[in-house]
């Protein structure tokens, strides 16, 4: 039962899914056909409205172009203060961490070594040893398995 209402759950919720694809992708047609008919629109007005009226047209052009170099201009100015910013941040604050990291882990490497070398290595060889001793011993017949 449960496993049904599952299938069922994930069922809807695909047809939801390709309902919204589908209404996405209707709005973006008909906004394009929208903006090429106002752009084929204000193309044919150009050509045959009055030579003053398209130099109003032209002039209020430039000045919507003038406006959006000076927003562009601005976003520009503060995503180039965001990144001197971010040089800041990894300059100051994430180098001397990774710093103190990289130190930690070259302490932590010498340890591992002296450990080794001090610590693992006798015992491996004193295990050794035991070890060949025990099989000489059982190879003479003085000890059984």
């Amino acid at each position: 039962m449960n496993e049904e209402n599952l299938t069922n759950a994930e069922t809807q919720k695909d047809t939801v899914d390709e309902k919204e694809k589908r209404a996405a992708v209707i709005g973006i047609v008909v906004t394009v056909i929208v903006l090429v008919g106002l752009f084929i629109w204000g193309l044919v007005s150009l050509v045959l409205a009055e030579p003053e009226q398209t130099a109003k047209v032209r002039d209020i052009f430039i000045i919507i172009m003038a406006f959006e170099s000076l927003v562009i201009g601005a976003a520009l100015i503060i995503l180039i203060i965001q990144i001197a910013s971010l040089m800041n941040l990894l300059q100051n604050e994430i180098k001397p961490i990774m710093d103190a990291t990289n130190q930690t882990v070259n302490t932590l490497r010498g340890t591992t070594a002296f450990l080794s070398e001090n610590m693992v290595e006798p015992v491996v060889k004193l295990n050794a040893s035991l070890a060949g001793l025990q099989r000489f011993i059982e190879i003479i017949g003085i000890k059984k398995k």
